[in-house]
């Protein structure tokens, strides 16, 4: 785990991402592999307009989230755990068979099973790799609990200015680096990078 930067914008697309990217090639990112992300506005295209090769992911709890949607509460778990039976799946060919059998099942929620046809590309894209990779690539989870404590740093008053933001942000990930203790190792990081190097053979 690393945090690569703090940067603060009013809008987000694909010049500001190129920005970003661009920046931390500069600094010495040389490659970029995989970017998990929940849909956000340009980041696909500013990625690519400085790291070409690199994979953009979109995160499956965000589809999952936006799938339910169009679920009624009474059938979310149902819809979730059928949902769950594809992304999921052991192999693509297992991915495609349950997302056929999702697609008939939840039929009476049109709007739920688009969602997920619009996306299968992404789905199925992931059983390119194995099994502890695709674990870290179908979700922005790791990002998310960052800005979850990003938020609850800010929400506690006003800032004369942005660079008071800034410092109160540099702080909260000082703090996040000791409660990841010595390293900021992802669990089962060993195997994703085995796995990383038997897909690149």
């Amino acid at each position: 785990k690393d945090v690569l930067g703090l940067w603060m914008q009013e809008t987000e697309g694909a010049h500001h991402w190129m920005g970003v990217f661009d920046e931390l090639r500069q600094r010495g990112v040389e490659d970029v592999l995989f970017v998990s992300m929940d849909g956000v506005s340009g980041l696909a295209d500013g990625l690519r307009a400085i790291f070409p090769d690199a994979v953009a992911q979109r995160c499956l709890v965000h589809l999952v989230r936006n799938s339910c949607k169009y679920v009624p509460s009474k059938d979310m778990k149902a819809f979730c755990r059928d949902a769950r039976a594809f992304y999921g799946a052991p192999s693509l060919s297992a991915c495609r068979a349950a997302f056929a059998d999702f697609s008939e099942a939840w039929a009476r929620y049109p709007g739920a099973v688009a969602t997920w046809e619009r996306s299968m590309a992404e789905v199925e894209r992931l059983f390119s790799y194995g099994p502890d990779v695709r674990r870290v690539m179908y979700t922005t989870n790791a990002v998310e609990s960052v800005n979850a404590s990003f938020r609850k740093v800010v929400r506690r008053g006003c800032f004369p200015d942005e660079d008071a933001v800034m410092k109160l942000l540099y702080l909260r990930v000082k703090e996040l680096y000791s409660r990841w203790g010595e390293g900021c190792h992802q669990p089962g990081w060993a195997r994703v990078r085995n796995q990383l190097l038997c897909d690149e053979g």
